[in-house]
């Protein structure tokens, strides 16, 4: 196991008076129930800790199991996981990491998380934009083979190329701009159709907002986001519970589009660098395939027309 990481005193660095902001409570919060459902996750043998008879009062490993994994003190992890992380060491948070078995995008939350509650200043996004860059969207008219759009991490789609537009039609029904994943996969009774795993496109997008509120944590829309869709849908509630986080970079999408029936795609993110919050999603079908052709098929009949007449025209084709 090596030596202990940073023991810690079990005490609070001295800040001087606490004057807790509401910011400030929700990041202990949200570091508390991180670190918990963490915890509950890892059992003791899979710790490598012994497993001795009797029956458990608590779910997974304990606080003193945890501590005793990561080298520090049991009142040391305690305070870490009611929330306190100010003045925690890097060597800290990693062994934490190590032994509640974190994987790559739970390892960057926790770290956002300390990043905020160690903050001095309440660093606040730039207003949300409502499209892209001109070179952007000519990047994405350049793209005529391929579905691709431009979202931020709230997922609202701020732009699209006509196979995009033409792909996610069923969000574009609905007259609320900008479009938003999210809203439309809880709130939207077409999206259990649309999407073929609905259950699993419900479980990556909820893990992706997670990982976006990690990262800004003061961004009012997306936490006005989160309060409405946990208002509105228990589906969406459990799963923001769940503390469940995951990056979303490439992977599969199974989507039954109205018009060309099943698609089975894969997708890239790439950032834009000089666009910070800003990704470009690009689709594409596995050559010779039947999804292959009937993005062909999407292809052939999109026209020059703007996004809501092109996605009313959509709706009404048979």
């Amino acid at each position: 196991m090596g030596g202990p990481a940073d023991p810690g005193t079990g005490k609070a660095s001295h800040h001087g008076k606490d004057h807790r902001s509401v910011e400030d409570v929700d990041n202990r919060n949200e570091i508390r129930n991180f670190l918990t459902s963490r915890r509950g996750k890892i059992t003791p043998e899979q710790a490598g800790l012994p497993a001795y008879g009797g029956r458990r009062r608590v779910l997974g490993l304990r606080r003193e199991e945890v501590a005793l994994l990561a080298g520090v003190s049991v009142d040391y992890y305690t305070r870490l996981e009611r929330g306190d992380l100010r003045g925690v060491s890097e060597t800290v948070l990693d062994a934490v990491a190590n032994a509640l078995h974190l994987d790559e995008p739970e390892r960057d939350h926790l770290i956002n998380l300390a990043q905020a509650a160690n903050s001095t200043q309440r660093v606040r996004r730039r207003p949300p934009q409502d499209g892209v860059r001109p070179t952007i969207q000519r990047i994405l008219d350049a793209m005529t083979g391929a579905p691709a759009y431009v979202r931020n991490g709230r997922r609202d789609i701020l732009a699209a190329n006509r196979l995009g537009y033409a792909l996610y039609s069923e969000l574009y029904l609905d007259p609320a701009r900008p479009v938003n994943i999210a809203r439309f996969v809880f709130l939207n009774p077409r999206a259990r159709t649309f999407f073929l795993d609905w259950p699993t496109a419900a479980n990556d997008i909820v893990a992706a907002l997670r990982a976006e509120a990690g990262k800004s944590p003061y961004d009012r829309e997306l936490s006005g986001l989160v309060g409405e869709l946990s208002t509105r849908s228990e589906e969406f509630a459990s799963r923001w519970a769940a503390q469940n986080v995951r990056f979303h970079r490439s992977g599969f999408k199974a989507i039954h589009h109205p018009i060309v029936g099943d698609l089975h795609l894969t997708f890239e993110v790439m950032d834009l660098p000089a666009d910070p919050g800003l990704s470009l999603v690009v689709y594409s079908a596995e050559p010779g395939s039947g999804s292959q052709d009937a993005l062909k098929l999407l292809a052939s009949w999109t026209t020059d027309e703007e996004e809501p007449t092109a996605a009313a025209a959509i709706d009404q084709l048979p």
